[in-house]
This record gives structure tokens, sequence and C-alpha cells, in this order.
């Protein structure tokens, strides 16, 4: 019996020291779509996956390992920012044990708000929707209460930094599919999102209930300037109007939500990033940020090198860096870091009630 109780004291002090590898030591959850998807759709049976070259040609092993990005997305950025290691994918065999601490990246390639956008992805198993992510969330943490205990698990979870992207995908893949879309012949553009917005805080509400304080939320891009979007309607070589009025419409009105729930259960915790004007900034003059073009992918074919996804027979550009888009939809590592730039230290009108440095500091004090 004592020899037992000894072997756990053991595991449970090994479990500890491999916990702190950086002074941050709070964890980080990813929840949403391609943007941050650190490759749980590798595991699944879909079209909507990057795990083959030239995806990862950057990354520091130069393999694809399912994000839709040269190098680095912006998960991964912000884990280098808080000094902790990236998340590994929820569905990732390698995620158990002291991984458990660094938290986990739900992430899924082609979902939104809705559970009928990203239809067209899904072959013989489902991508992760919502709805899965969150359920993924709860079985994660039995898992950690198993690994840690129940009360410190709470903690954990509670002082955890959480992301989460949706809301593109609803457009792009759902309501501008198809000319005449089901959506867009059951709602108006402003009645969908409206219902979009409704439908997404009853997501966040669930975070929260779930033990989430402290939420990035990110808006939608200018959708339209996207290559894919470009190729597909534009004749100009000008942002599509459609969709630069629906991200219009959705961004102010994702910010009103977000101000309403601060309200509700404290300011801050939900934190508005303003994506579109994050991008936009060097898609309208790509030049100021050492940008060559923002109309055209580095990777892909067709006009503007926007259609379909990055393969191995795709045009691919030499230089990477002076590229803001990789793929069709998808930003190069470079525009990932200028973007997490903004939400780390920009001003209000990037990034509120406060931006991330300042939200981390005043967690880090609390906790001291």
């Amino acid at each position: 019996m004592a020899g037992g109780a000894s072997a756990l004291a053991i595991m449970a002090l090994g479990v500890l020291l491999l916990a702190a590898p950086s002074e941050c030591a709070r964890a980080f959850f990813v929840f949403g779509d391609s943007l941050v998807d650190n490759g749980n759709n590798n595991y699944l049976m879909t079209t909507a996956r990057a795990d083959s070259p030239p995806y990862g040609i950057d990354y520091p092993t130069h393999q694809a390992t399912g994000r839709f990005s040269n190098g680095l997305n912006i998960p991964d950025i912000i884990s280098e920012q808080i000094g902790a290691e990236p998340t590994l994918p929820y569905l990732s065999p390698e995620l158990h044990g002291a991984k458990l601490l660094v938290g986990a990246n739900f992430a899924s390639a082609g979902v939104g708000i809705l559970n009928d956008t990203g239809i067209q992805f899904v072959r013989t198993v489902n991508i992760v929707r919502v709805s899965r992510q969150l359920h993924y969330f709860g079985e994660y943490q039995g898992k950690l209460r198993a690994l840690v205990g129940a009360s410190q698990a709470t903690q954990i979870v509670n002082r955890a930094l959480v992301l989460i992207t949706l809301g593109g995908n609803d457009f792009v893949n759902n309501y501008y599919l198809i000319p005449f879309s089901l959506r867009s012949r059951q709602f108006s553009l402003p009645d969908y999102v409206r219902y979009l917005i409704f439908e997404y805080k009853k997501i966040l509400m669930r975070l929260y209930d779930m033990g989430a304080r402290r939420v990035l939320v990110t808006g939608t891009g200018p959708l339209g300037c996207a290559p894919a979007e470009l190729a597909l309607r534009s004749r100009d070589g000008e942002c599509d109007r459609d969709l630069m009025r629906a991200a219009e419409l959705f961004n102010p009105q994702l910010s009103q939500a977000l101000e309403e729930l601060n309200a509700r259960y404290g300011d801050g915790t939900f934190i508005a990033a303003n994506s579109f004007r994050v991008h936009f900034d060097f898609i309208s003059d790509p030049a100021a940020y050492g940008f060559r073009t923002a109309k055209e992918a580095c990777c892909g074919q067709g006009p503007h090198n926007g259609v379909g996804l990055c393969t191995a027979v795709s045009r691919l550009c030499a230089n990477r860096d002076q590229y803001v888009f990789w793929d069709s939809y998808h930003p190069t590592e470079r525009a990932n870091r200028i973007i997490v730039s903004q939400f780390m230290t920009g001003s209000l009108d990037y990034v509120s009630p406060l931006n991330l440095s300042t939200a981390l500091h005043i967690d880090a004090s609390l906790m001291d």
C-alpha cells in the first residue's frame, strides 16, 4: 500500500514538473474553423484538409500538419506570445497525460456557426461542428479531472485563454455558396446576420457555462477580398460587394453582442478582435506592410491563384513573405503574425474592451 502511494506521489510530481515549461503555465483552448484548425480534420474523412504538401512548407518541420498555412497559424503564434507550446488537435492520439495541461485545439476546417454550414465537405465522417467541439471540450475536462483532480481542473479551465473564430463559412460556404441557396431563400441578408448573431451568442454562453472566463472572439475578415472570391465573383479585381456587405453587417453586431455578454458576465470576459480592420489594413495597402500583393494567393490555380486548395501541382510563389494570402482563403504565416500582433498590443480600433497583452497582464496579477 505504501509503495502504491509513493508511486502515485512520484507520478503527481512528474505531472507538475512537466506542467511548468514556462512561467505562464496557462492553458489555451481553440474553437472554430480552418483559420485556427491545427489538424483535427486530418483524422476525418473530409475534403477540407491541409495534410499534404506544399501546406507546411515553412513550418518548423517543413511538413504538412493540417494547418491551412505555409507555416504557423494564428493559434500557434498566440501560443508563442504567451510562452507556451502549440496546442495539439483534440483528435490527436498524442493529446494525453501532461499534454492536456497545455490545452487543446477543437477547431475543424469547414464549420460555421450553423450546423448546415460546410455540408459540401462531409463524406462518411462529419467535420467537427461547433456543437461537437463543445462536446469534446466537456470530454477534455473529464480527462483533465482524472489527471489533476476536480478543483485543479476547474482552476485550469477558468484561468485559460480561449480563442474562437467563426462566421466566415456561414457566408462563403452557406449563404453565398450557390445562387439562390436555401439560406438565401429563407432569409434576407440582414435577417440572416441577426440569426447568426443569435446562434453565436448561444455558443458563447455555453462556453462561459463550461468555465471559459477569458475569450478572444474574432470577427470575419473582408470576405469579398479573398482570392477565391476574386476568382469566382469579381470581374475587375475589386472585392466582392455582397460579401463585403455581409462582413460589414456581421462584425458590428457581433461586437454589440459581446458587449451585452460582458455586461452580464463581467467586462473583458469576451474580447472582440476586429479581424476586418486588421486584414483590410494590409489588403488596402499591402506595400505599407512589406507585401507585394493582396490579390493573388501564393499557392493555387486559376484567376488570382484562387481556385481550389493548394496542392502539389499548384502554382507556388517563391517568396511567401511577399503575399498576404497563402491559398484561396487563408493568410500566410507573415500575415498571421501581423494579425496576432494587433490582437496582442493593438488599440481599441483593433481589439476591445482591452488588448490581449493587457488582459494577460491583469490575469497574471490576479494569479499571484
